[in-house]
């Protein structure tokens, strides 16, 4: 098989050993071609323009911007962009923002290479594949209320350690506002407490500490 009827892969995550590991899989494949790598979100952007692969493997947490706001850029200026989200992360509010944003894949980082290029083949194909325990993750929540953006926020403090009086300071509410907002947030999620529902927010994706943490 010739390189122009090859599928042609593009790597981006910024692991060395996965880099490694991701390399060898497409580059034992008869079909299959890497044509380039990258291991931040900027760079991403570089080497598509410049290569402009059949299918991209993007991993979800880059350590310059997440790999939906990359995936976002891309399809801005290509909109036919073939891309596959691959993580560790399984939280079903970052898969339903990926899927939003574009994404015609999802995968595991602990999936076999038998079904990475399983799901590049179908991808490359023109379909869509998720697989069917985060499908099933996605439709756990389906209906649910979401948070409202000062939820959010009253959220990510509680999460950092701050008490009601301070959140009260910095969002500049009042005590008895953010006690509101915090039994709102615990219904909505299903929580007891206020440190379950950062523990489910964090599992779920809903919030993040710590900004674009590589996954």
């Amino acid at each position: 098989m010739n390189d122009h009827t090859r599928i042609r892969v593009f790597s981006v995550d910024d692991h060395p050993l996965l880099n490694e590991g991701i390399a060898a899989i497409i580059n034992n494949q008869s079909d299959m071609l890497l044509v380039a790598q990258a291991t931040s979100g900027k760079e991403a952007i570089q080497q598509f323009r410049e290569h402009r692969p059949d299918v991209t493997l993007m991993d979800l947490r880059l350590p310059d911007m997440s790999g939906i706001d990359t995936m976002i850029a891309i399809r801005a200026e290509f909109p036919e962009a073939r891309i596959i989200m691959l993580t560790t992360f399984e939280g079903d509010v970052e898969i339903q923002r990926a899927l939003e944003a574009g994404a015609r894949g999802y995968m595991l980082k602990s999936m076999s290479p038998k079904d990475l290029v399983a799901v590049i083949r179908q991808v490359h194909a023109g379909k869509k594949r998720i697989p069917s325990e985060i499908a099933a993750r996605l439709a756990d929540h389906l209906g649910e209320e979401d948070l409202t953006p000062r939820e959010m926020d009253v959220l990510r403090h509680v999460a950092e350690g701050n008490r009601n009086r301070d959140i009260a300071e910095k969002l500049f509410i009042s005590e008895e506002t953010v006690k509101v907002h915090i039994k709102h947030i615990m219904e909505k999620l299903g929580a007891s407490d206020r440190t379950q529902a950062v523990a489910i927010a964090l599992r779920r994706g809903i919030i993040q500490l710590g900004g674009a943490q590589s996954a």
